[in-house]
């Protein structure tokens, strides 16, 4: 971690100072579980596939067996992780404020598990299937996924309402986002004292845009990232590092 103490405690009196936290996450924070992002090089039944030319509906239609057996590889590695300190550490921030909002555009369902209530899901979740035909959600078995490392191609399910193919309840390239949740996720920043925005480039649209909303609106905004971050506004603090590391250290300063 490199974020100066200085910087630690600017931070923790902006969010002594805030009532309502909007917070958003992405993929670093699940990297730090030890899950892979979609930058990350494919291996085994994979390695010739961009992840993205996995997840659109294209290539569902196209080999539906494959898309299926990808996302249950994925789903078995989700489930073989654990939510790490930044996850833990949202938690005792909710109790520390009296309104937190967490939107996140992760697809694991870790801020659940770590005890994280109500959060508002931009791309929805591995763990919850849905028909690719008429959208009737669709229950999984319980327990992990048993799939070679290598992957192997799975026929989907059949979903029990209409007989259609049973989709990763997530959403693809070229999909828009979930209309209740983007419209919780702008009200969240738009009614917020303070945006925090965790393991996010904050330059993938249209979930970028929520950082801009709170920028127009003048919005205190700390920023936790271990990248590289482009130069900021006089109400803006960027904390480089993991969010395992500076969100622990920036509640312990919050005294």
């Amino acid at each position: 971690m490199t974020v100066h103490a200085t910087q630690l405690n600017k931070a923790a009196d902006w969010l002594a100072r805030s009532r309502r936290v909007a917070v958003l996450t992405g993929a670093g924070i699940s990297a730090e579980s030890g899950i892979p992002t979609f930058r990350d090089a494919l291996t085994g039944l994979w390695e010739r596939f961009e992840a993205a030319d996995l997840a659109t509906p294209q290539a569902f239609r196209a080999d539906k067996a494959l898309v299926w057996g990808w996302y249950e590889w994925r789903r078995m590695q989700v489930l073989r992780s654990q939510p790490n300190a930044g996850h833990r550490a949202l938690v005792v921030l909710r109790q520390r404020v009296d309104d937190l909002r967490l939107i996140t555009q992760n697809v694991d369902d870790l801020h659940e598990r770590a005890g994280s209530p109500d959060v508002v899901h931009l791309h929805g979740s591995l763990l919850h299937p849905r028909c690719f035909a008429c959208g009737h959600p669709h229950v999984l078995p319980d327990g992990i996924p048993d799939e070679p490392e290598g992957g192997r191609s799975i026929q989907p399910p059949r979903c029990e309402r209409c007989g259609g193919y049973v989709r990763p309840g997530v959403v693809w390239f070229g999909e828009s986002l979930p209309t209740l949740a983007w419209s919780a996720a702008e009200r969240a920043v738009r009614e917020c004292d303070l945006f925090l925005s965790i393991g996010t480039s904050g330059q993938v649209f249209p979930a970028a845009g929520l950082h801009q909303i709170a920028a127009q609106q003048g919005k205190p905004i700390i920023v936790i990232n271990p990248g590289e971050m482009a130069s900021v506004q006089s109400r803006e603090l960027c904390l480089r590092g993991p969010a395992g590391e500076v969100l622990p250290a920036l509640l312990a300063r919050w005294a």
